[in-house]
C-alpha cells in the first residue's frame, strides 16, 4: 500500500504549501507538473494492477493480430482505444505501452482541469483516491474518456469553448461509448446564442450516437442492464457524489460568479441525484456505477474549492485544507482496506521493477469498463 499513500501524501503536501493567485487565470507551477509526472508513472506503468489486467493483455493481443479495419472498427470496440492498441502493437511495444500512452491522455486533462480551481493540488488530493487509483488503474478506456472531458470542460470558458468541447467529447466517445451521457450536462448550461448552440450540440449528439454508440446498444442493454450486473460498492460510490451535489446547491453563487460554469455544476448536481435515485430503483447497479464515474468532476470542483469559498473573508482556510485532505485519506483507507476488489491493486507493481516471468490474469470485473 506505501506506493498508494506516496502517491496521495504528495498531493497532500502540495496542497497545504500552496497559495491561490488571484491574479493568475490558471493556477499551479513547476511542482504541480512534478506531481502530474509522479501520478503519469505510476498510473501508465503499473503492472498487474486492476481487476482488468488480463482482459486488457489479451485486448492488445487480438487487436494487434488483427487487420486494421478488424482491429479497430467492429462493432464491439472502442475505436479510439482499438486505434491506440494496433499502433503500439504493431510497433512492438507491449501492453505498458498502451497505459503509458492512456495514463498520458488522462493525466493531462485532469491537470489541465485542476489548473482551472484555486488550489489545484486540492483538487489532486480529492481525485486520488478513487478516479487516479481506481479508474485510471483500473477502467483505462473510461480513464481517458473523463481526462478528456476535464480537458473540454476546463476549455469551455474560452472562445470557441462549446466546439472544442464538442470536439474532446468526441474522442472521448471513441475510447468508451458511455461518455455522451456528458453532452445534455453541458448543453444545458449555455447562457448565450441558446439557439444556435442547442442546434449544433443536437447534430453533434446525432453524430456521436450514429458514429459511436449505435452499433453497440444492445451489446450495452445486455451487459449493463437485462443482465443485471451488480457493482459491488456501487453505492458508496454513488454517495460519494452526493454531499458535493448538496452543498453546491444550497451555496452555488458562492462556489462561482460564471453563468455558465454555475449551470453546469447545477446539471452534474442534479445528474448525481439521479443517479442516487436509479440506484433505490433498479436492480442493473452496474449501469448506474459507471455513469456515476462521469459525475466525479463534480467532487474536484466542490470540494477543491471548499477551503476558499467557506474561508473567511474571501481567504482560503488551512483548516479546511486539511479536513479535506482528511476526507479523502478516509476515502483512500476504506477502499485499499476494505474493498471487495481492493486485493487486484494489492500490492501495486511498478514495470521496470516488477517480475514478468509470469503473467498475471485478473478478469473478475463487470464487462465494458
Amino acid at each position: 500500500m506505501f506506493p498508494y499513500w506516496l502517491l496521495f501524501a504528495t498531493s497532500a503536501v502540495g496542497a497545504l504549501q500552496y497559495r491561490f493567485d488571484p491574479r493568475k487565470p490558471t493556477q499551479g507551477g513547476i511542482l504541480l507538473l512534478f506531481g502530474a509526472l509522479i501520478i503519469w508513472l505510476m498510473v501508465g506503468l503499473r503492472y498487474q494492477v486492476g481487476a482488468d489486467w488480463g482482459q486488457y493483455v489479451l485486448i492488445l493481443q487480438a487487436i494487434t493480430e488483427s487487420s486494421f479495419w478488424e482491429g479497430v472498427w467492429n462493432q464491439n470496440s472502442d475505436p479510439g482505444y482499438s486505434l491506440m492498441n494496433w499502433t503500439l502493437g504493431r510497433l512492438g511495444l507491449g501492453v505498458w505501452a498502451v497505459n503509458l500512452a492512456a495514463a498520458g491522455v488522462f493525466v493531462w486533462g485532469l491537470v489541465k482541469f485542476a489548473r482551472r480551481q484555486p488550489n489545484p493540488w486540492t483538487v489532486l488530493v480529492v481525485s486520488t483516491p478513487y478516479l487516479v487509483i481506481v479508474v485510471a488503474m483500473g477502467y483505462t478506456r473510461q480513464a481517458v474518456a473523463i481526462g478528456l472531458i476535464l480537458a473540454g470542460i476546463a476549455g469551455l470558458g474560452s472562445e470557441r469553448g462549446m466546439l472544442r468541447f464538442l470536439i474532446h467529447l468526441a474522442v472521448a466517445t471513441a475510447f468508451h461509448k458511455s461518455a455522451v451521457v456528458v453532452l445534455p450536462f453541458v448543453a444545458l448550461s449555455v447562457t448565450h446564442n441558446r439557439g444556435v448552440t442547442i442546434l449544433i450540440v443536437i447534430v453533434s449528439a446525432l453524430a456521436l450516437y450514429y458514429a459511436f454508440v449505435q452499433a453497440s446498444v444492445d451489446r450495452l442493454l445486455i451487459n449493463y442492464v437485462q443482465t443485471d450486473y451488480a457493482s459491488q460498492g456501487a453505492g458508496v460510490r454513488v454517495a460519494m457524489n452526493i454531499p458535493p451535489a448538496i452543498l453546491y446547491l444550497i451555496m452555488a453563487r458562492r462556489f462561482t460568479t460564471n453563468e455558465q460554469e454555475r449551470r453546469l455544476w447545477r446539471n452534474f448536481s442534479y445528474a448525481a441525484l439521479a443517479c442516487l435515485g436509479a440506484l433505490l430503483v433498479t436492480s442493473s447497479t452496474t449501469a448506474v456505477d459507471r455513469l456515476a464515474l462521469y459525475i466525479i468532476p463534480l467532487q474536484m470542483f466542490v470540494l477543491g474549492r471548499v477551503p476558499l469559498v467557506l474561508g473567511a473573508k474571501a481567504r482560503e482556510n488551512a483548516g479546511l485544507t486539511v479536513l479535506i485532505i482528511a476526507y479523502s485519506a478516509a476515502i483512500q483507507y476504506v477502499w485499499l482496506n476494505y474493498a471487495v476488489n481492493a486485493n487486484a491493486w494489492l500490492p501495486y507493481k511498478f514495470y521496470p521493477t516488477a517480475d514478468k516471468s509470469i503473467l498475471g490474469s485478473r478478469s473478475n470485473a463487470a464487462p465494458g469498463q
